[in-house]
């Protein structure tokens, strides 16, 4: 126990040291104070206005201003999206503008915007009309027979609806338009010609057939090209018609039955002249009207190229006004003393840059009165904070998705950094592999500067956060792969010749005849004449399954270690003696020595069957082990061992609670004044499950959580020393799907002369590698060594109960959306 003692606290893995600050902030220096700690970001204020909703804080008023500000930003960069131009990278170096002018000129700009939008909306519809009324012209004219009786007519109908317009483009659509009939005389033939959609012109011919009974004359003709609805502004596919007809009844009933279905109409006179005459007045329309929308569209790229030049700087700078007004929200608002009051967390390294900020803001906004800057007592427990970089972050990342860290608690991010990659690659160990995620990984981390500041997908976005945990996965895997000597399956003589060779000097086939050892082993790795032997398999079965075994037993025993570091921190001598001493001898006594089994037998070279010692020790004990005998005093040390385990699940079970409830009567008999005084002190003394008030102690509820955990552990011991077979199973999976594709595909392909077969096999190789072994495989060994991190190494000692440490930081506003 001394020695234990006389370890060290390891504060390297321990979050920083947080304190509980308290700020009364004049209300003249207010906005810049918020200001300049956002650009520190250092500082997590309480939000001390949790009661009120958020329209009755004070400054309700500026933050809606900041979200309009945001909804024209918004409107400007979808316009600017749609005019297919692209936002400035670099905002303009213009100095930095008042937000009262800011948001004036924002008005400014979307009024002009909206104006502009009008006005194209307005020239574009009647360019599309005066498109389709040419489309009638030129159509409907075949259709009609001019008649001297009708000329006189047409004539007045084409001076009111045409020639008189001079104000055309300003005035009505033509849709509105009175549509006058052919012909003067009432009781004559009459039509109304127009353009329709052509998938309901069926529809609307026999709407028109049944709604005048048939006494009409339908004709129709296909529009030569797609024409632009002047509604819709869909680019359709439309049929030009004439329906002759009789009476004004019936005129009334198709001019609704054309609106019903869309129809645009439009008059067409009968005489040829005529008819000339309208198409020329319409083709130059139609080259003003494009003249005009061309210089409309020149106007409004230029005034979104130059909102398109600031739009950068203008956003970020209205989100950092409104995250300011946010954090302003959650201080305390004083009216008599004209000050705000706030509370929040900050790291103890942090205080003299978060006081040096507040005196130039106190400074830089002329105020009288400083900004008063204290450390007060908090109830709640600090939030974790662990400072990272981009090397640490994803592990960090990895270790907080299964929970963030109590506060002060040991960090398992320290130790991931190296476990994570490595039991990875115990499960994907292939060189050739290896070095194909290598070259990927190289890529992230050599443009990482480029593609951090793009926008990506889902798949590369997680694939580059995780570029370092990508890296050394690789570097472990040619690691393991040279361990293997697997390169795609392929054994290699790298690090020499093979300590193997035929028992014949006339004998090549090591799978009838066999091999005997002529030299020293192999240096490095897995000997090479191991593949393709008949006993390949029992061979690497035999090395994994155990070699599993020993590096489960290590990390969990690096598990329960850190849980004797986190004891001995919080000051819990009850988790160091009635905790980590009997897991400790509970695991070593019984999967601690199997490991040492396996060590001494790759050591001497004996033939003890493991499977058979360590079931015989439960069942017979005593039994003389005969040939399993690995060393001199083995039985005795067994029963030692069998007793210790024995002894270690009631040790683990009764005192602990028995001892909580003798300290807790103390207590209210008035025995232990001194420990009663100090309630941080027995926070941290006591156990998690006495972390509570003393008036509600439960020793029923205290007895079922030990009894809990004590049987978790002790089945445990069992399941996840069974689940470290994983490295061993994966691997294996890996190693027989890297041969398969090798010897059935490729080589098999390669048998042939015909070239076409060997591309299709190559190809066939190449793309089972590359999305099986490489993504699908990867994706199975990285989950598995997240599922050996969280459950059976985490779960020694991490609680994981925390929550994580959020400052008001500019930087973290990054590029999010509104």
């Amino acid at each position: 126990m001394n020695f234990l003692e006389n370890l060290p606290v390891m504060d390297f893995m321990r979050s920083e040291k947080m304190t509980f600050v308290q700020l009364i902030v004049p209300v003249e220096s207010a906005h810049r104070a918020i200001s300049y700690l956002g650009e520190l970001g250092l500082l997590q204020f309480k939000d001390l206005n949790d009661d009120k909703s958020p329209f009755q804080r004070t400054f309700v008023n500026q933050v809606k201003r900041c979200g309009e500000m945001s909804r024209k930003l918004r409107f400007f960069k979808d316009q600017i999206s749609k005019a297919g131009l692209v936002v400035s990278a670099h905002p303009g170096m213009q100095p930095d503008i008042d937000l009262e002018e800011l948001e004036m000129k924002l008005s400014e700009h979307e009024t002009e915007l909206i104006e502009m939008n009008s006005n194209s909306e307005k020239l574009g519809q009647a360019y599309n009309e005066l498109q389709e009324f040419k489309l009638v012209l030129q159509k409907a004219g075949s259709f009609l027979v001019s008649t001297k009786s009708h000329a006189v007519a047409e004539e007045r109908e084409l001076d009111e609806n045409i020639y008189s317009r001079d104000d055309y483009v300003d005035s009505a659509s033509l849709l509105d338009e009175e549509m006058q009939p052919g012909t003067s005389n009432q009781a004559g033939l009459r039509f109304i010609s127009g353009i329709i959609c052509k998938a309901k012109a069926l529809s609307f011919e026999r709407m028109l057939f049944r709604a005048t009974r048939g006494n009409m004359f339908f004709n129709q003709a296909p529009a030569e090209q797609h024409v632009i609805d002047p509604l819709s502004t869909e680019v359709v596919e439309k049929t030009v018609f004439v329906v002759f007809f009789s009476g004004e009844q019936a005129k009334t009933k198709i001019m609704k039955i054309c609106e019903a279905f869309g129809a645009n109409c439009y008059p067409v006179p009968e005489d040829t002249t005529k008819q000339r005459q309208i198409t020329r007045e319409v083709l130059s329309r139609l080259s003003e009207l494009e003249a005009t929308l061309d210089a409309g569209i020149r106007h409004r790229n230029t005034a979104l190229s130059e909102i398109g030049f600031h739009l950068r700087k203008w956003t970020i700078r209205v989100r950092k006004e409104k995250a300011v007004y946010d954090t302003l929200n959650m201080l305390n608002f004083d009216v008599t003393k004209k000050c705000l009051v706030g509370e929040g967390w900050c790291p103890i390294f942090a205080k003299p840059q978060l006081q040096e900020a507040l005196q130039r803001a106190t400074i830089d906004s002329n105020s009288q009165v400083g900004i008063i800057f204290h450390v007060m007592d908090a109830v709640e427990s600090p939030p974790t904070y662990f400072r990272t970089n981009r090397f640490t972050n994803a592990y960090q990342e990895i270790v907080d998705a299964y929970g963030v860290a109590r506060y002060q608690e040991a960090n398992p991010a320290v130790y991931t950094v190296m476990t994570f990659p490595f039991l990875f690659a115990v499960m994907f160990g292939d060189w050739g592999h290896g070095i194909c995620l290598l070259l990927g990984a190289l890529f992230l981390v050599a443009r990482e500067k480029k593609l951090g500041s793009q926008k990506l997908g889902s798949f590369l976005e997680m694939a580059f956060g995780g570029r370092y945990v990508i890296l050394l996965m690789a570097l472990f895997s040619i690691y393991c792969g040279l361990i293997y000597n697997e390169f795609f399956s392929v054994p290699f003589h790298i690090f020499g010749e093979s300590a193997y060779k035929c028992r014949d000097t006339t004998c090549s086939d090591s799978h009838t005849v066999g091999l005997v050892k002529y030299r020293d082993p192999y240096p490095f790795g897995v000997d090479p004449s191991w593949r393709g032997s008949r006993t390949e398999l029992p061979f690497l079965n035999s090395l994994k399954m155990k070699m599993s075994i020993l590096l489960g037993i290590t990390q969990m025993n690096l598990g329960i270690i850190l849980s004797y570091f986190n004891a001995k921190f919080f000051g819990s001598s009850l988790d160091i003696r009635y905790q980590f001493i009997p897991q400790l001898i509970f695991l070593n006594s019984l999967f601690g020595y199997l490991a040492l089994l396996i060590v001494i037998k790759w050591c001497t070279g004996s033939k003890a069957d493991l499977y058979h010692v360590m079931i015989y020790m439960f069942l017979s004990p005593t039994d003389d082990l005969g040939e399993n005998e690995l060393f001199w005093g083995q039985r005795p040390l067994q029963i030692l061992l069998l007793l210790l385990a024995l002894v270690a699940v009631p040790w683990m079970l009764f005192p602990k609670p028995l001892i909580l409830r003798k300290l807790h009567s103390e207590r209210f008999q008035g025995r232990s004044y001194g420990i009663l005084g100090t309630s941080e002190m027995d926070s941290d003394m006591e156990p998690d499950s006495a972390r509570q008030h003393h008036e509600e102690f439960n020793f029923s509820e205290v007895f079922v959580h030990q009894m809990i955990h004590s049987i978790e552990f002790v089945l445990g011991a069992v399941s996840n020393t069974a689940s470290y077979l994983r490295l061993w199973a994966l691997s294996l999976a890996h190693s027989e799907l890297s041969t398969v594709f090798y010897e059935k595909v490729l080589l098999l392909a390669w048998g042939y002369e015909n070239f076409a077969i060997r591309l299709v096999g190559l190809l066939v190789f190449a793309f089972a590698t590359a999305f099986i072994l490489l993504m699908m495989e990867t994706l199975s060994a990285f989950l598995h060594a997240l599922r050996l991190h969280w459950v059976e190494y985490q779960g020694k000692f991490y609680h994981g109960d925390g929550y994580k440490f959020g400052p008001f930081s500019f930087s973290s506003l990054g590029d999010e959306e509104e």
